[in-house]
């Protein structure tokens, strides 16, 4: 039998412990603003290479991990913070989350679609790999395009040599787009003010004695909700045909029916850094493994999401030859079935967290 969690949100818990109040909150907000100036630390002494050093990508990483929990965390709890301050800090937070993810984003979609690629052309580039849609392929080395794509035909050669050039040049720009953030007087605004939230969180005058619980549970309600409207019987299909609809249209904007399911990740996210304020100090500590494999399912479906819109834009790149232009064709009926699994694997597990909270 699987190992029950309780959710110090659930009305089971109530007595399992002292009632989470906006000083728990303060706590946590403190705790996370002190992991950012860590990072921002981190950041500025490993330097930043052409492409970034190892420990500099870290620290960003740390940097978007703080940046999304308080954020998150003034969304869910505003009403016992400022109202004006949460505004004000909202939009800054998630500018800083947003723009230090798009190198990384970019990267990893890179050697996605190539390792897609080898795989779809039956290569041998990668020895021992399983399905993509069980577990992640290895990634391609983006920088040695030619040695990498030997086994693959011509079509699909071309094909991983144009992605490469675009999605590395959107890269190499994100890259000096982080570089130019961190060092505008923007960003250093954003710093100043996570400096005095270390210390200083400006709770409302009624934060002291108010519950966290009820703001936690609206916000796994709002999840719950947003799961209910999905399309989760159509889901359970391996394969919906009608994520294919308009796929090939000259409108680029992200395809229509991805939004929602990107909606529900987002506000997974949030119901977990919910979880951790609530939680207390060891919050972090108390990982619900069904809700982890929800949120990877998720994450998953943007990556395939996003990787098959790039295939789509590639695709529609003048003048490339016909075999090209089918091979980043069948690449991106690739990505959609990898979104479709994705959603299947999403309500694997969600079944499980609503049969393990009943």
């Amino acid at each position: 039998m699987a190992q029950q969690h309780l959710d110090p949100t659930d009305p089971r818990s109530r007595h399992a412990g002292p009632v989470p109040t906006g000083d728990a909150l303060a706590g946590y907000l403190r705790a996370q603003a002190t992991e950012f100036l860590r990072a921002l630390r981190l950041h500025r002494e490993t330097g930043s290479g052409a492409n970034g050093s190892e420990g500099s990508a870290e620290a960003a990483r740390a940097l978007r991990r703080s940046a999304r929990r308080i954020s998150a965390s003034l969304h869910t709890f505003q009403p016992l913070l400022d109202s004006e301050w949460c505004e004000a800090m909202r939009p800054e937070l998630a500018w800083v989350s947003g723009t230090l993810a798009m190198e990384h984003a970019y990267t990893a979609r890179l050697e996605r679609l190539l390792a897609a690629l080898h795989r779809l052309s039956g290569s041998t580039a990668f020895p021992g790999q399983t399905s993509a849609r069980v577990v992640a392929a290895p990634p391609a080395k983006a920088g040695a395009p030619a040695q990498e794509r030997g086994n693959l035909t011509v079509g699909a050669a071309k094909a991983g040599a144009l992605l490469d050039r675009q999605l590395t040049l959107a890269r190499t720009r994100a890259h000096s787009t982080a570089l130019q953030a961190l060092g505008s007087s923007r960003f250093h605004a954003v710093a100043d003010k996570v400096a005095v939230l270390a210390s200083e969180v400006p709770l409302a005058k009624t934060a002291g004695t108010t519950d966290l619980r009820p703001l936690s549970t609206a916000a796994q309600d709002r999840l719950a909700d947003a799961v209910t409207a999905l399309p989760l019987v159509v889901a359970g299909h391996p394969y919906n045909a009608a994520a294919l609809v308009h796929g090939l249209s000259p409108d680029t904007v992200p395809h229509p029916q991805d939004a929602p399911w990107h909606q529900v990740r987002l506000l997974l996210r949030l119901h977990r850094y919910a979880r951790e304020a609530v939680s207390g100090p060891q919050g972090n500590a108390v990982v619900d493994l069904r809700l982890l494999a929800a949120g990877q399912a998720l994450n998953r479906h943007r990556d395939a999401s996003e990787a098959s819109a790039s295939a789509a834009q590639a695709a529609r790149t003048p003048r490339i030859a016909p075999a090209t232009a089918y091979a980043l064709g069948v690449l991106h009926a690739d990505q959609r079935h990898e979104v479709e699994a994705a959603r299947f694997a999403f309500q694997q597990a969600w079944q499980k967290e609503t049969v393990g909270a009943s």
